[in-house]
């Protein structure tokens, strides 16, 4: 068979395909299996429901795929691989769960952090010759920060060193880092992948059949193997990824335009709009820029919290990536008070543009005092 188009591939792969075979792998909610053959015991082994997940996004990713319990489970089987004494490089910006990790990880002596900013390229490469592990993150979460990914994955760096990129945010529809270069491809699943606000998993993809054994074991010791009914959810999710990707990324770059004009925004970032710092780095590597905005409100925190109260269409909740639009202030959340104290995450879903426009709309004007029309 001819390569598929990343639809087709997202609709077929990891199905069965033996004659009398159900059409959509089933859900296998076993512990064990009868002695005799590969599959013993499901968390050494795995099941054929995780491993139509495991299938879909390996081929996305070009490489071999692992799932895991979520996606800190999946980060901590990077962080694994360390030996004690290690250099970790994180970049300023980064998913606050990450940074707890390594932070806590650090503060135990297991190994030195040391924090770059996402867009200091020269300082990616410098560090790249002396890290054991370098984690970006592209676009960043949640100052939508645009790394080189190409340049740094490119650059030599350590022997041994890990170069892992958190790849939620763009997914592999719009970034593919084991092209580039990268060991590691993660997901946080139980956002884009699964994209319904009802699971909880995490993916890495590799390509090098030694690390792949490496974080296997990393999962099986660690105990972070995925639920039957969280892998065959993910499973059943991605196969409209492709779909509900470009709608609700149609509609993020509309409504950030319509922001970027608005006069109780002040801050727009979306690494669509021209203004943005990263944009021609973001469209020299990026297929596509995503559903996901962050701006800061006039008013600081207070108004910016009167704006998610007076939402009626767009959902008041954290996470990201489903169906349905989310919004939050970040800097209301324990550690990351350090972020603008007015700025809105925006994860846009696949609504109307209209009816998403006017219930932003509303809530910028009620929280600002003003008459609605």
């Amino acid at each position: 068979m001819e390569k598929l188009s990343t639809v087709s591939w997202l609709v077929s792969a990891g199905r069965p395909d033996h004659a009398g075979a159900p059409l959509n792998t089933p859900l296998v909610p076993a512990s064990n299996f009868l002695l005799g053959a590969e599959r013993e015991y499901s968390r050494d082994g795995g099941t054929p429901t995780w491993e139509a997940l495991e299938a879909i996004i390996g081929g996305l990713e070009g490489g071999e795929a692992l799932v895991f319990s979520s996606g800190m489970a999946a980060a901590a089987a990077v962080f694994d691989q360390l030996a004690a004494g290690a250099q970790v490089v994180l970049p300023e910006d980064c998913y606050q769960g990450v940074a707890a990790l390594a932070l806590a990880g650090a503060d135990k002596g297991r190994w030195r952090v040391r924090r770059i900013a996402v867009e200091d390229t020269p300082g990616w490469l410098a560090a790249a010759l002396e890290a054991d592990l370098l984690w970006l993150e592209s676009p960043s979460n949640p100052l939508l920060k645009i790394a080189d990914v190409a340049a740094i994955c490119a650059a030599p760096r350590r022997p041994g060193a890990i170069l892992a990129v958190d790849n939620t945010f763009a997914t592999p529809l719009n970034q593919r880092p084991l092209e580039r270069g990268a060991d590691i491809s993660m997901h946080s699943a139980t956002k884009f992948i699964g994209g319904h606000s009802d699971l909880l998993a995490g993916i890495l993809a590799v390509r090098d059949p030694a690390l792949l054994a490496a974080l296997r074991i990393a999962r099986t010791l660690g105990g972070a193997t995925p639920g039957t009914l969280e892998a065959w959810l993910a499973t059943r999710g991605v196969r409209t990824l492709a779909l509900r990707f470009e709608r609700a990324q149609d509609n993020a770059a509309r409504l950030a335009r319509w922001l970027e004009q608005h006069p109780q925004v002040e801050v727009v970032r979306y690494p669509g709009l021209s203004a943005h710092p990263g944009h021609s780095t973001a469209a020299a590597q990026l297929d596509g820029f995503g559903s996901m905005i962050s701006f800061d409100v006039s008013g600081g925190a207070g108004t910016a919290d009167a704006v998610c109260r007076g939402v009626r269409l767009i959902r008041h909740a954290s996470s990201l990536g489903a169906v349905e639009s989310t919004m939050e202030r970040r800097a209301s959340n324990a550690g990351q008070e350090h972020l603008p104290p007015a700025l809105l995450r925006l994860s846009v879903g696949i609504e109307s543009f209209e009816d998403l426009k006017a219930d932003l709309e509303q809530a910028l004007q009620r929280a600002a005092g003003l008459e609605i029309p």
